[in-house]
């Protein structure tokens, strides 16, 4: 992530429609398989608004971030056990010790994302869960992503594929974010017809449009365990050991 990009998400993350609509998405999965009190470590924590919401709500919360600037703004925010870390190398947690590893957005960004889902496993406690979401759509896939820093876009079978060289076991996969995916192909259209240099900011909505993508979200999220979305900009999933 640049850091440009790491000041805009410090910026946005506490109110912009993704940020909160996320956050509230890997809430709910939290909640339903990992009760508080427990350990949860997220890996790649960007601003830190996730941990800093985790603690609030009794989790004892762990991040890792490969920035300098993310640990320290972590710092400052008031969590305490951040860590400046390389997913790919073997992870400063004692084995065992978590019940949760939360990975939102992280794995796109690794060369060897199998390698880092072993680190996550080895972290986990016997019934622990990865939460984790990845853009979905590997045809997608445009200079937005490369200024992000991704190395791919998903689909599921790629992710079956990881998850299963891992040598973990998929516990639950669904599309997420139906609303986005129209909205993502007529922007990467219109940037490819039209393109510009420009870096990899958010693109800025109105408040009444923020405000109901959010809640177009949230009903997604609830109606998802009885009315599975065909498709969506991203994929999000359980992983146990």
């Amino acid at each position: 992530m640049e850091a440009a990009h790491l000041q805009e998400l410090m910026t946005l993350e506490s109110s912009y429609w993704w940020h909160v609509a996320k956050q509230r998405l890997a809430t709910s999965l939290l909640s339903t398989y990992v009760r508080t009190p427990a350990s949860i470590v997220e890996g790649g924590i960007g601003a830190g608004g996730n941990l800093l919401y985790w603690q609030s709500m009794g989790y004892e919360v762990h991040g890792l971030d490969i920035m300098e600037e993310s640990v320290y703004n972590a710092r400052q925010r008031g969590i305490a056990s951040v860590h400046q870390h390389d997913l790919h190398e073997p992870w400063p947690v004692e084995n065992n010790s978590a019940q949760a590893v939360v990975l939102l957005d992280v794995l796109e960004h690794l060369q060897d994302p199998v390698v880092a889902l072993r680190h996550a496993a080895n972290a986990l406690s016997d019934d622990g869960k990865i939460i984790f979401t990845v853009p979905a759509h590997p045809w997608l896939f445009n200079e937005w992503d490369e200024r992000l820093g991704h190395y791919r876009r998903y689909t599921s079978e790629m992710m079956r594929s990881q998850v299963k060289q891992a040598g973990l076991r998929l516990v639950k996969m669904r599309p997420w974010n139906a609303i986005s995916l129209p909205i993502a192909v007529m922007l990467r259209t219109y940037r490819k017809l039209f393109p510009k240099n420009t870096g990899a900011e958010f693109p800025r909505v109105g408040q009444l449009v923020n405000r109901s993508l959010i809640q177009i979200l949230e009903y997604e999220r609830c109606w998802s365990p009885h009315l599975r979305p065909p498709f969506g900009l991203s994929i999000v999933g359980v992983i146990s050991k």
